[in-house]
């Protein structure tokens, strides 16, 4: 078995992100994890391979999709006018 665990630490370090934003994705469900003992979040090597294939911007503005629906258009909104522009796009 060559699977590899982490600590969300050393999952951050390794993949150049903030622990938070790990820690924020898996609490919200999007990224995968486990959780071990008493709800300790720990990564695995799959885990980190697929957070970083989910992560993914293609060119053409499609986002790499692995539940197999077909590529996903995703707008990149940044500042606070985001939230209103995309609440009018729902």
């Amino acid at each position: 078995m060559e699977i590899e665990f982490f600590e969300p630490a050393e999952a951050a370090a390794l993949m150049r992100c903030t622990e938070s934003w790990l820690r924020d994705g898996a609490a919200s469900g999007r990224f995968p994890h486990a959780c071990w003992g008493k709800g300790k979040i720990i990564f695995t090597s799959e885990h980190i391979l697929e957070i970083a294939k989910l992560s993914e911007i293609l060119p053409g503005g499609t986002v790499s999709s692995l539940s197999g629906d077909g590529p996903v258009t995703k707008e990149r909104l940044i500042g606070t006018r985001s939230k209103v522009r995309l609440a009018a796009a729902q």
